[in-house]
């Protein structure tokens, strides 16, 4: 089951040129980017690990292309996303984030019901990769 988190997520994976200018145009509207990756991507787990710190006042996206493939090379069996954040207004919101790496071999989710009082269902998303201890689910 294929991940669709963020932006291009129905799309094919990103090659590295694609990546560069996606980063390039986070640089040239002076947005913070930062690198992410984990390997619990439930839906609801919007924090992921911070690779590194984020940058600020990046001129070129050279910095961040060296900042993911170290990411991708340290964890290369991880999710990594990029996220890229917008200060002008006075607040940090993201907007753009997007998938650069994936595990080769992704095994979804499923689906928990439960029957709770009067007769009312409960549902819950479980990853099959927390079935795992961290560190060793990919």
């Amino acid at each position: 089951m294929r991940l669709t988190q963020g932006t291009f997520s129905f799309l094919p994976d990103l090659t590295d040129a694609q990546i560069q200018k996606q980063v390039q145009y986070a640089v040239s509207k002076k947005w913070a980017v930062s690198v992410e990756y984990t390997d619990d991507p439930h839906p609801r787990n919007s924090f992921w690990e911070l690779w590194g710190l984020p940058l600020f006042d990046v001129k070129d996206a050279s910095a961040l292309m060296y900042e993911i493939a170290a990411c991708r090379k340290a964890k290369p069996n991880y999710y990594i996303k990029v996220n890229a954040f917008d200060n002008t207004r006075g607040v940090e919101s993201c907007c753009l984030s997007f998938i650069i790496n994936r595990p080769i071999n992704e095994p979804g989710f499923h689906l928990e019901r439960q029957e709770v009082q009067g007769r009312n269902i409960l549902y819950t998303i479980k990853s099959y990769a927390v079935n795992k201890p961290e560190g060793s689910r990919y």
